[in-house]
């Protein structure tokens, strides 16, 4: 079976609570040899990219500008698009669930667009989008733990539904 991919969306400032969040979804996911999407930069890119690092996982940053430095330091892979916020859109696409922790208007924007997508987003924070009823789910969690635990089993199922539909 082909390896899911979790993207992890929130803001680029944050604060030590959710920082704390960020890291242990990232330690979670790298120990259960999860690749990680994010956007790369700071905030909750930067303490999530560090939680797989330290746990020897794979994290990939899709940057909004065109130089990879601009990137956190514990990304494995940085890929810079030259495209801005425009890269939110990769980041969705390649993700087969999300995480959303915390975040602003950008953060709402991308889970929006993933639930449009068909794509399930497990919030942790006071996220809230309207949805209509073939829209993707949105849904609450209440610790790193059971986001984790969710958005795995719901990109599971998004992977199966795509290989099934491809055969």
């Amino acid at each position: 079976m082909h390896a899911i991919n979790i993207g992890i969306i929130g803001g680029s400032h944050t604060d030590d609570y959710y920082c704390s969040i960020a890291y242990k979804v990232g330690e979670l996911l790298a120990k259960k040899n999860i690749v990680v999407i994010c956007g790369g930069k700071e905030g909750i890119m930067e303490c999530v990219s560090k939680g797989v690092s330290d746990n020897n996982g794979i994290v990939i940053g899709i940057l909004p500008g065109n130089d990879k430095t601009e990137g956190n330091r514990y990304l494995t892979i940085a890929m810079p698009t030259g495209i801005g916020y425009m890269r939110n859109f990769l980041i969705v696409r390649a993700s087969d669930a999300l995480i959303a922790i915390e975040g602003f208007s950008g953060t709402t924007s991308e889970a929006a667009f993933a639930i449009s997508e068909g794509k399930t987003v497990v919030s942790i924070g006071d996220l809230d989008i309207k949805r209509k009823e073939t829209d993707g789910k949105l849904i609450r969690a209440s610790d790193p733990e059971e986001a984790v635990e969710i958005a795995i089993l719901e990109a599971t199922k998004h992977a199966h539904n795509k290989i099934d539909k491809s055969l």
